[in-house]
């Protein structure tokens, strides 16, 4: 599922990043890879805040409906 519509407070995994390369590298280096365990905080609109190896990211709607999660 996307990470957009993840539940709230459930360890996630990352399965898929659906970005152009320039883009996936950068998620890369906030932690956002293939395997990652993230967990959603909270979500408004689209947009989504992640707690990932004890740091807190915030994403858009556009970049968060591109990465599939489990």
């Amino acid at each position: 599922m996307p990470l957009v519509i993840a539940p709230i407070n459930v360890e996630l995994t990352v399965l898929k990043v659906l970005c152009d390369e320039k883009t996936k590298k950068h998620l890369e280096s906030l932690g956002i890879t293939i395997d990652a365990k993230l967990t959603v905080l909270e979500s408004t609109g689209g947009n989504v805040i992640l707690l990932i190896k004890d740091g807190r990211l915030a994403l858009d709607k556009n970049i968060a409906t591109k990465i599939l999660v489990r």
